[in-house]
């Protein structure tokens, strides 16, 4: 089976299984909200981070069943994510995958509790025996994804993207629109800012399948660094395609990084030497999996992907 074959396959588990999920929300969630929930959960997107989950619990001898509620919860907080970074005081942007953005369907203060609704979701369904029979298996994976979103992680990440723009002081203080100047950072800097916005969620991805698999502490940390090299060749393969990519087949406004000065290794290394990095990364992430006696045919697909994605 292909790689496109294998992705392809998840994404209609995982959607069908997102799709379950808000329609058990129950009858006391607003009507409105719900509805804004469905907009920004369902129909788009590859799922490739609970992809990268199920993959690496069958890697255990887990059946794809046993990993979906916590590659649900992982695809959620993507979501959530997406929907607070298209508001106005974030990357303001009118479309993604292919569709109004929330705050634009509905309205910004509607797309913020949505947001929030469904970020919170994403640790209830973890939190569940649903989930996993173990409540350690459980908290564990709470914490394994709490991590990875906040402050040590995606939000933090993300703080760090937006002060690169130029919008804080050195002290943390706003500045002014129009006083904003873009940072130039290093390729040291640019990539601990991309290891937590976009890198700590794909290494979460593949950590929390490994938890659900039961694997070994050495097996876990061979994981863990390929989701390390791996989000580092998804964040720069996502870069190349915002400079080099079509809006019809990405879904969304591309050309915004140099627009709104963001610290890409695009940016700062050029084209070429940032397609050279991207190699380098999907290269560390096919080395990790060597030590792993266990069939990683597809995480390993999943890493060359990333090198010839054109969406």
């Amino acid at each position: 089976m292909s790689f496109e074959t294998h992705l392809t396959a998840s994404q209609q588990h995982i959607e069908s299984h997102l799709a379950r999920l808000i329609a058990d929300l129950g009858p006391e969630v607003p009507t409105r909200l719900a509805s804004a929930m469905r907009h920004g959960v369902l129909g788009g997107g590859k799922r490739f981070r609970p992809f990268l989950t199920i993959a690496t619990a069958k890697l255990f001898g887990q059946p794809a069943a046993a990993a979906l509620d916590a590659g649900a919860s992982v695809e959620l907080v993507h979501c959530y994510s997406l929907i607070h970074d298209d508001l106005p005081a974030m990357d303001n942007d009118d479309i993604r995958r292919g569709a109004p953005t929330v705050h634009r369907a509905f309205d910004e203060a509607t797309a913020i509790l949505a947001g929030d609704t469904i970020l919170t979701l994403a640790f209830e369904i973890l939190a569940r025996p649903e989930a996993h029979a173990d409540p350690a298996v459980r908290s564990e994976l709470v914490l394994t994804l709490a991590r990875a979103a906040g402050g040590m992680g995606m939000a933090g990440g993300q703080t760090y993207d937006l002060s690169a723009e130029g919008r804080f002081a050195p002290d943390g203080a706003l500045v002014p629109i129009d006083a904003r100047r873009p940072q130039r950072l290093t390729q040291d800097e640019i990539e601990r800012l991309q290891a937590m916005k976009t890198g700590a969620l794909i290494r979460a991805s593949v950590e929390l399948g490994a938890i659900v698999g039961g694997a070994s502490a050495a097996e876990r940390a061979a994981l863990v660094a390929y989701g390390r090299a791996l989000g580092l060749a998804f964040q720069i393969s996502d870069d190349l395609l915002d400079a080099e990519g079509e809006a019809a087949l990405m879904g969304k406004k591309v050309a915004k990084d140099s627009a709104a000065g963001k610290a890409t290794l695009v940016g700062l290394l050029g084209i070429p030497e940032a397609r050279r990095r991207l190699d380098t990364a999907v290269d560390e992430a096919l080395a990790a999996l060597t030590p792993l006696d266990r069939p990683t045919d597809v995480l390993a697909e999943a890493a060359r992907f990333m090198a010839s994605r054109q969406t």
